[in-house]
């Protein structure tokens, strides 16, 4: 986790990642520009990316480590972003600001399923359990384990192309996936300026655990 987190920059990082649409198996498409008003110069096309990710795979073994969650379900991949900025933000903020609880890592999150409605757990690590929690919140501990991790570097439209290499390297050695994966939010999408990062500078980890 880097010093200065920048936790607005990470839902952030989510919300435009949603858009995108996380988790998706779809290929990128090509999408058309608004129509303008001005007909003497046509809109030129938004491409798709030409460049591939840069990923990143490491077999290694999970942290152990404490995970204060919320779930929630949401009508479209924009709603999940908001909700996501909501639950980081606010909702985990201020259980994690009664409870005396220090953030440990960056934003995590779980989906079920890829289509509407959208169903996820959002959460962030922190340094120990809590004895209380108020209704809706939950701590989800993941203890050391067999993990294949994809850091992931590059446009969140193509994020699809990890999980695929994951599942293509558990195949490989005869593995099978263990659990629900999940997404680590690790780097942020903006600058200290508010300008957008370049996103192949931009790390986003997909873990799977395998057995």
């Amino acid at each position: 986790m880097k010093k200065n987190f920048n936790l607005l920059n990470i839902v952030l990082c989510c919300a435009l990642m949603l858009t995108a649409g996380c988790g998706n198996n779809e290929s990128p498409k090509t999408t058309e520009a608004p129509a303008s008003n001005d007909t003497s110069t046509p809109a030129p096309a938004v491409e798709a990316p030409t460049r591939g990710p840069v990923i990143n795979i490491m077999d290694t073994l999970s942290v152990k480590r404490w995970v204060l969650t919320m779930k929630d379900s949401a009508a479209s991949m924009e709603r999940v972003g908001l909700k996501l900025g909501e639950i980081y933000g606010a909702r985990l903020g201020e259980v994690i600001k009664k409870n005396k609880l220090k953030v440990t890592g960056s934003p995590m999150a779980w989906y079920k399923g890829v289509k509407a409605p959208y169903f996820f757990e959002a959460g962030l690590p922190v340094d120990k359990k809590p004895s209380k929690l108020p209704k809706g919140v939950y701590v989800k501990e993941i203890g050391i384990d067999s993990i294949v991790v994809a850091h992931f570097y590059g446009p969140y439209e193509l994020l699809p192309q990890a999980y695929e290499a994951l599942e293509d390297w558990l195949k490989d050695r005869k593995k099978t996936k263990k659990g629900q994966p999940y997404e680590i939010y690790v780097g942020d999408p903006m600058d200290e300026n508010g300008q957008p990062n370049d996103p192949y500078k931009v790390q986003t980890d997909i873990v799977f655990h395998w057995k």
